[in-house]
């Protein structure tokens, strides 16, 4: 099975006070329940894709983390993946360490990056998915909703068809406050990411 999160934010001890102000009294305490849902998700065989923002420790305590978790782990490297570019990190834990990707799921294609692509490969057929991470629960995440809903509300011209058509727009933010800190399925992200933009309608 294929499963996708991003911005974990491993070590990241300012989320707790700022920004995402996560639920934990300590960064261990927010370490330890995500390796906990993880695993808890996670079978050997299944591959997870981590869209960024994994975490913002230093080589060896994000060794020990990665060396903890089930899976085989694809990271589309993000802004704060800094340990990726030390000369000590090794990435034998990871299948790839890549900062975009195109994948199949299910017969669906899915665009993964850590920035959200609003003009994405493949974002007129309605079976493609653009999954991204980067902006949390943020400002921009808002903007990126309004931008979604003004892009589905106006045809656009096209080939053969005089009234135009509506374009699909499927940006998914996997940010992992919004799955409770659990890698999920692209079905899952689907059906969890329409309920929370009705919320915000």
């Amino acid at each position: 099975m294929k499963l996708y999160i991003s911005d974990l934010h491993f070590f990241h001890e300012s989320l707790l006070t700022n920004m995402d102000m996560r639920p934990f009294p300590t960064v261990n305490d927010m370490n330890e329940f995500m390796i906990a849902k993880w695993n808890d998700r996670v079978h050997g065989r299944d591959e997870v894709f981590v869209l960024g923002d994994f975490s913002f420790g230093g080589v060896e305590e994000t060794t020990k983390v990665l060396n903890r978790l089930k899976g085989k782990i694809t990271l589309i490297t993000g802004n704060h993946d800094s340990f990726v570019r030390k000369t000590a990190f090794t990435s034998n834990r990871f299948r790839e360490v890549v900062p975009y990707k195109e994948i199949s799921d299910d017969g669906r294609k899915v665009i993964l990056s850590h920035y959200p692509i609003m003009f994405y490969n493949g974002q007129f057929r309605k079976d493609t998915y653009m999954l991204y991470g980067h902006v949390h629960n943020s400002f921009d995440e808002k903007l990126i909703n309004d931008f979604i809903k003004l892009g589905e509300q106006q045809k656009r011209p096209a080939k053969g068809c005089e009234e135009g058509v509506f374009t699909p727009f499927r940006m998914i933010n996997c940010f992992c406050m919004f799955s409770g800190y659990t890698p999920l399925s692209l079905d899952e992200w689907i059906e969890k990411d329409a309920a929370r933009r009705a919320d915000l309608t």
